[in-house]
């Protein structure tokens, strides 16, 4: 599980560099590869649920979701340049971090 959040951790600062380079495609493409709903079975996601209280799985599928809709939402920035709509669909996905790292611990 923290072998997983680090890669996320990681992802999300790649994903802030192709933003900033204005890379809105590759900053897609990680969000949803390493990120998004089609990246869970990559995680083993449904062998670490059972190991989880509900309410963090929840936080989690959220974040997942929130990822997904990062990678729309960055393909369309690709089209127009807007990095602000990008920025603000990506703060999503990091409030479901903060979220869950902030009600609970791995020990």
């Amino acid at each position: 599980m923290l072998g997983n959040m680090r890669d996320h951790l990681l992802a999300i600062t790649e994903i802030q560099q192709s933003i900033g380079k204005g890379d809105f495609q590759q900053a897609a493409d990680i969000a949803e590869v390493r990120l998004g709903l089609s990246s869970l079975d990559s995680h083993g996601a449904s062998h670490m649920a059972p190991f989880m209280p509900k309410q963090m799985q929840d936080i989690g599928t959220q974040m997942h979701k929130a990822a997904s809709q990062f990678a729309l939402v960055a393909q369309d920035s690709s089209a127009d340049g807007n990095a602000l709509r990008a920025v603000a669909a990506l703060s999503e996905v990091t409030r479901q971090c903060t979220a869950c790292h902030s009600a609970y611990r791995a020990h």
